[in-house]
């Protein structure tokens, strides 16, 4: 017997049925951080590839979207919001991205997404002028549920 929700009695991979769980609001916000040199933080804005912040916002949001496509077991869910925040600092870009829902399962591997992608945006449009860049402590940071 498994302890793990996605694995059956047999130790066969599954889709949780979250059928009979009442609907609720959900949120998850994750965090993670690309470390960069300090010059590259100046450029984020400008580079040959073009905003790299705009770009890395605009991808978290649109990976948020499509996680159950990226994630076999995920559930497909009606996002209300996605927030992706970028805060500039010396040495690199913390990045903090929110998923909320109202739905059956909770939202934390949209969140997760959400941030990495938006990490991994910014590596690809800065690749070309810092090669020592390093994503780094991708985590969930809060998950809330509430009554409808």
């Amino acid at each position: 017997m498994s302890d793990l929700s996605h694995v059956d009695e047999s130790g066969e991979l599954r889709m949780v049925d979250v059928g009979a769980k009442p609907a609720v609001r959900r949120r998850a916000v994750a965090r993670g951080r690309l470390r960069t040199a300090p010059e590259t933080v100046s450029r984020l804005g400008s580079l040959p590839k073009g905003d790299a912040l705009a770009a890395a916002r605009l991808a978290g949001i649109m990976a948020a979207k499509r996680t159950s496509d990226l994630i076999p077991l995920c559930h497909p869910l009606a996002l209300t919001h996605v927030g992706v925040e970028l805060a500039l600092e010396a040495d690199g870009v913390a990045i903090t991205a929110s998923a909320e829902t109202t739905a059956q399962t909770g939202v934390e591997m949209e969140a997760l997404v959400a941030a990495t992608v938006a990490a991994l945006t910014l590596y690809d449009m800065a690749k070309a002028i810092d090669k020592g860049m390093v994503i780094e402590a991708v985590q969930l940071v809060e998950k809330t549920k509430e009554p409808v």
